[in-house]
């Protein structure tokens, strides 16, 4: 690698939410990045969401933080309106050609005024709202746009198809922005890597004329649906038909529109439909009150983490009804123009409903330019369309330097998504180890203005936050409201108040009105202050004189059938936080140094994968087992659904990890002692030689899980009664003697009071060993008794295999469990089959039991140690389940594999890349900046009785002996304010949340 020239620079393909990630990954870790979107902006898909779940958080809102931040970035440039079109060089010493198409508007002048769109005479369908509303041939993407610009459509564009004509956006432009002379241009950038993540296309909701798309008004495609409930969309998030605007009463949903169809779609599953179908019917119900909604599905595939658990909240909580059928005719009221919906039901009858509006839950498609891309980079596709990559090195293409992310490899969900996207950039950062930060920029921030002397400056900028805060808080209202508050110098509300152009306006406010203390009412400080704080840094203001009120979940969302008092909350606690803003002082964080070493608990695949990919980076790694060998329960794999040996990965993984020079192994040993703070850590190890002190700046918890036990169905009582990894090893071994019939029972101890979560291996792993059995004998009668098969994306088409090869499949319900007798020379299973309506007796030479996963033992001390949450099933909880999947709360600890919830091998390998470009991210910098909001000691007042001391969880309170005085390591505060509650004297305060300024706030919500 030394003698060839590296470039310390990556271009990422797509700027959705893969593609966004990848890029904030690897400028965080040194690199410079060029993001090329063939769009006009970046955002992708999930910039048309109204809402994610399984937290129904505004994905706008959540989405923001991440396009400001790219969009702000020094080390990214975006390259918007563009393709890549060749690919020449080599890894590590790339030449791209990059083709830009003409925006015919300069985005350096463009101020986002919409004076130009508003006196252009085109209008065309808006493709961003799914075809359900407008926009003009001058025109920005989305409200929240980045780049904050708008861009002419030269396919629509009078002007442009005859120069003679029109030009009134130029006119009436008042920045001069507007050139439609603009040519296009080919930019040639040298690289050093490329990752693509050109995302997916919505399938078409016409595959089957028969659902009536495109025929009736009232039936729409799941991404028009979300534009309906979005507030950004064409009905401003009021929830009406396309055919009249009237709030509809009753809505089905039909899973599988072209997804799970050989015939008129794709025989892959899409893996996202069955969520975000729940996601609908759930959010539909918030905008009309009453709103009945129905499923159609076919197998509902919850499979994701906490995924079981939204289905059964709506279910249960919400009375979505879900209904296992196909729909087999979709018809219209000529006169009330309801859709007749016509199904059979299990027992072969037929029923007809009517629903206001049908929607088609359509699947992913790989992008229509991957082929193009594909040639243009000299890479291979799958048989679907899809990038093509080898099971146990997630992310590779077939060209060396070329990697993969999103959905650009597969249908996935957002988590994985994001996963995905930090593994390519962890896997380039690998590559380019050796030049990290030689083309790396750092950003400064104007001299900040002195305030101390100035009366307070308010001001207050307040959020609709789409329809989560609009739809129930009068937000003009609360706006003017603010005007009135002493102070308070100007007022003003967004739509949006963490998108970037609303960023730039806070910006321009402050200087304009000469703002000295900013109130953003919004939702929750835990992820938005930081970037509302950024901005006043970037505006010269001292970034701790801000206050953020929830006006969300304090207000929107806790009162949402009470505007009138949520309303008026909404305003005392608007009054609350200028009252304590007023008082806020500037504060002054301390740098530290760093240790650049990581920590990284279990050796199991993804311990290894994660040790390594961090150790190849040039980090030294500490890497920690509890037992005697590396591999985890890799070990006891013999294959995978595709043909692959989880054995021998893990004792190749495990030969990479003795040699390497970087890691310093440690087996037979455990965690006894946690000291320390982010970028400084000291643990104490337990090892066969004794206790072992190491220090270190970031953690990953890779510990895995265990397979779980049970004593249903005569396990363990009966010889003919196993479990699914049991078999495996028979049939990797002497076979299953001859059995003949052998029958398998799905979701044994998962699904049910004690595991209410689905262990995603089991159906996985039927299949596999069904195929296995069918394979060495295919007279062998199998059958798999099952409430969902959840067989995600391209898992599907094994299904699908199994069918073929007369597997036979029988759900049941957890009303209606099989049950099990021993009988002479095996077992006898009863089963009540759904379709014919009777009991089957099964006589059995061989009963497979399909168990699940469950936390790791001492998963408890470990979270206690790190003082990192556990969700309810015992998992360790990530910071947020779509956009850190693999972070915690607290910077600087990070987690993979089955530590975080159950998964296949090939995703616990791509978490733990992805784990590792996140800890790069912090090993990489300098310095690392303390926190502001730390506690603080009045010598005057201080007694030395040392109950802050032991109150402190941290180590950051000593007692100074010479003056008897407790002191604060500010470097080691993390501002809990536990501190400040155990001092008797008064003596204790935190920066930020002073007695004075929290009864200001309470003198300001009585008065």
């Amino acid at each position: 690698m030394t003698d060839q020239k590296y470039f310390g620079s990556v271009l990422v393909v797509g700027g959705g939410i893969s593609g966004m990630q990848s890029a904030l990954d690897l400028a965080e870790s040194g690199y410079r990045v060029y993001l090329v979107e063939k769009k006009p902006a970046i955002g992708g898909t999930m910039a048309r969401l109204d809402k994610t779940f399984p937290t129904n958080d505004c994905a706008m809102c959540t989405m923001s933080p991440k396009l400001v931040d790219v969009g702000r970035h020094l080390n990214i440039e975006i390259i918007t309106g563009a393709e890549l079109i060749g690919l020449e060089g080599e890894a590590g010493n790339f030449k791209a050609k990059v083709l830009q198409q003409a925006r015919c508007v300069d985005i350096s002048k463009c101020i986002g005024c919409g004076a130009c769109a508003e006196v252009c005479p085109v209008k065309v369908q808006d493709d961003f709202d799914a075809g359900l509303g407008q926009r003009k041939a001058i025109y920005k993407l989305y409200a929240q746009a980045t780049p904050n610009a708008f861009a002419v459509d030269k396919t629509k564009c009078l002007k442009i198809k005859n120069p003679k004509a029109c030009g009134k956006c130029a006119k009436e432009c008042p920045a001069g922005a507007i050139d439609h002379a603009m040519a296009d241009t080919t930019l040639e950038l040298e690289v050093g890597a490329v990752i693509l993540s050109p995302g997916f296309e919505p399938m078409d909701g016409d595959l089957r004329g028969e659902f009536g798309w495109g025929i009736y008004q009232n039936v729409v495609t799941s991404l028009q649906f979300e534009r309906l409930l979005s507030a950004s969309g064409p009905t401003m998030g009021h929830l009406v038909r396309p055919s009249d605007h009237v709030e509809p009463k009753r809505i089905a949903f039909l899973q599988c529109v072209g997804s799970r169809d050989k015939a008129k779609g794709n025989p892959y599953c899409s893996a996202v439909c069955c969520m975000y179908a729940t996601k609908h019917a759930i959010i539909a119900q918030e905008h009309e009150a009453g709103l009945e909604t129905k499923i159609f599905y076919m197998d509902i595939r919850a499979y994701g983490k906490d995924f079981e658990k939204y289905y059964d909240r709506a279910r249960i909580q919400h009375g979505v009804k879900y209904e296992k059928a196909m729909i087999s005719s979709v018809k219209e009221d000529p006169q009330t123009k309801n859709i007749i919906v016509k199904y059979r039901n299990p027992d072969g009858s037929f029923n007809e409903e009517q629903f206001d509006m049908l929607v088609l839950s359509v699947g992913l498609k790989p992008s229509a330019g991957n082929q193009k891309l594909a040639e243009a980079c000299q890479i291979q596709l799958d048989d679907f369309g899809f990038c093509k990559t080898v099971e146990f090195s997630p992310g590779l293409t077939t060209r060396e330097g070329v990697f993969a992310g999103g959905a650009f490899c597969a249908p996935k969900d957002i988590p994985e998504t994001v996963v995905d996207a930090s593994a390519a950039a962890a896997n380039a950062s690998r590559l380019l180890s050796q030049v990290r930060g030689s083309l790396s920029k750092k950003k400064e921030y104007p001299p900040e203005r002195d305030v101390t002397s100035e009366d307070p400056r308010v001001g207050v900028f307040v959020c609709n936050c789409g329809i989560n805060i609009g739809s129930v808080v009068r937000v003009p209202e609360v706006a003017e409201f603010a005007k009135t508050i002493p102070n308070v110098v100007h007022s003003e509300e967004f739509l949006f108040s963490c998108s970037q152009d609303s960023i730039e306006k806070i910006k321009e406010r402050i200087k304009e009105h000469q703002l000295n203390r900013v109130v953003v009412a919004s939702c929750t400080p835990r992820t938005h202050a930081p970037l509302f704080m950024s901005s006043l840094k970037e505006a010269g203001i001292n970034p701790y004189l801000f206050e953020q009120a929830n006006i969300r979940e304090h207000s929107s969302w806790v009162h949402r059938d009470n505007p009138a008092a949520a309303t008026e909350k909404a305003k005392d606690l608007v009054k609350m936080a200028v009252a304590k803003v007023k008082l806020l002082k500037p504060v002054y964080t301390s740098f530290m140094d760093i240790n650049r070493k990581a920590l990284v608990i279990g050796g199991g695949v993804a311990g290894m994968a994660n040790a390594l990919n961090l150790a190849g980076q040039g980090f030294q790694v500490i890497l920690v087992e509890r037992t005697d060998k590396l591999g985890g329960h890799a070990l006891d794999g013999r294959y995978t659904m595709k043909g692959n040996n989880p054995a021998e990965l893990a004792a190749k993984l495990a030969g990479e990890v003795q040699i390497h020079p970087n890691i310093d192994l440690n087996l037979n040993s455990t965690i006894k002692k946690v000291a320390g703070y982010l970028g400084n850590y000291k643990t104490t190890l337990t090892t066969p030689a004794g206790e072992r002190d190491v220090e270190h700046g970031v953690v990953i918890i890779a510990t895995g899980a265990d397979q779980a036990t049970t004593s249903e169905y005569l396990y363990g009582q009966h010889e003919a009664v196993c479990t699914q990894r049991e078999l495996e090893h028979k049939l990797d071994g002497s076979g299953i003697g001859g059995a003949k019939t052998v029958v398998m029972i799905q979701c044994v101890g998962s699904r049910d009071e004690n595991r209410p979560y689905c262990s995603r291996i089991c159906c996985y792993n039927a299949i596999k060993n069904a195929l296995k059995m069918k394979e060495l004998d295919p007279t062998v009668n199998i059958f798999i008794i099952y409430r969902d098969i959840r067989t995600y994306g391209f898992y599907e088409t094994y299904y699908a295999e199994a069918r073929r090869k007369g597997v036979v499949f029988i759900r049941y319900t957890l009303d209606n469990k099989p049950r099990v007798e021993p009988r002479s020379n095996g077992l006898k299973v009863h089963v009540k089959d759904p379709i014919l309506n009777k009991i089957l007796e099964l006589d059995t030479d061989l009963l497979v039991l399909s168990t699940g996963i469950e936390p790791a033992k001492g998963t408890d001390t470990l979270s206690q140690l790190f003082k990192v949450s556990l969700n309810a099933d015992g998992f360790f909880s990530e910071a947020h389940m779509k956009l850190r999947p693999i972070d915690f709360a607290a910077d600087g600890l990070y987690l993979c594999g089955l530590a975080h919830s159950p998964k296949l091998i090939d995703e616990s390998i791509a978490q733990a890349n992805a784990a590792a470009v996140r800890a790069v991210t912090m090993l990489s910098k300098d310095k690392l900046e303390s926190l502001g909001n730390v506690a603080m000691v009045n010598p005057k007042w201080c007694k030395g009785c040392g109950l802050c001391i032991e109150a402190c969880s941290y180590g950051a309170r000593v007692m100074n002996e010479m003056t008897h005085v407790a002191e604060v390591l500010d470097v080691l505060c993390q501002g809990c304010g536990a501190c400040v509650a155990a001092c008797p004297s008064g003596a204790c305060q935190q920066k930020g949340f002073e007695k004075q300024q929290i009864i200001a706030m309470l003198d300001a919500s009585n008065s």
